[in-house]
């Protein structure tokens, strides 16, 4: 069914932007369908990429641009360690080449073909496992990890070393990496050993180099949720589609985190 909806803020606002804003696709897909002659408002073709849309007017995406839309690719991914999220060098294996018929976990899912263009939205290092996100969806790559993201992902992490309570506290809030503060996380002890680390940003390495900086080390790390959505138990080397209802959730969640307290 095409997407149809009535503006109604006061301001007219740019097409592409207000699509954008409404989730339903990046600026950049809708300058795409608009240069396909796809978007229609109050009837009349949109034929400008500049074209706003005004209080009382009706924007209509019609069937062939909803199709499109619709085969936007998403997929959870349990990644297994030595594994690379993407750009892979010499003789490393990239995460979406194991999107494969055989992986899939469950009966239903379009299994990625050359044609597909699926990023991660979110770093996991070669030495790491667990949740990982790959699409083409601009709109959700935004929410994950856009410059305004701020959706936490949580860790089970195994380390080596003494861990002490001042330690812990340091690890919360008071290390910095490349001269740079890093934000508050939620770091519980689960035992001797292991510990439950929630952080709202993801700079390379981040937690094995936290980890470093009082004296410990990560021997086993593993990405257990992003935001609302959960790893469960999807086996390491499987994938499964990103069901819509989870898209929007991760969706309503980025824009809840981002909201003035």
């Amino acid at each position: 069914m095409a997407w149809t909806r009535t503006y109604n803020d006061p301001e007219p606002q740019r097409v592409n932007k207000w699509l954008a804003q409404s989730g339903v696709c990046s600026r950049r897909e809708a300058e795409a369908l608009i240069g396909k002659g796809l978007v229609f408002i109050d009837g009349q073709r949109v034929d400008d990429a500049g074209r706003k849309i005004e209080t009382g007017q009706t924007l209509v995406l019609n069937d062939s641009a909803q199709a499109i839309l619709d085969t936007m690719l998403s997929v959870v991914f349990h990644k297994p360690i030595g594994i690379v999220s993407s750009l892979p060098q010499d003789d490393q294996v990239e995460a979406a080449s194991l999107l494969t018929k055989d992986a899939l976990w469950g009966e239903d899912g379009v299994v990625p073909g050359p044609g597909n263009n699926l990023a991660p939205l979110g770093r996991l290092d070669r030495d790491s496992r667990g949740l990982l996100v790959l699409s083409e969806d601009g709109v959700l790559a935004k929410a994950l990890i856009g410059p305004e993201s701020n959706i936490d992902k949580e860790y089970m992490v195994l380390l080596t070393g003494v861990i002490t309570p001042k330690k812990l506290e340091l690890l919360r809030h008071g290390l910095e990496l490349d001269g740079r503060q890093l934000r508050p996380a939620k770091v519980r002890q689960i035992h001797d050993q292991k510990l439950n680390i929630v952080l709202k940003e993801g700079r390379n390495r981040q937690i094995r180099r936290m980890a470093e900086a009082v004296e410990l080390r990560v021997v086993d790390l593993v990405r257990i949720r992003v935001g609302p959505l959960l790893l469960g138990d999807l086996p390491e080397g499987r994938w499964r589609p990103l069901a819509a209802e989870e898209r929007a959730a991760l969706l309503k969640a980025s824009v809840a985190h981002n909201r003035p307290a």
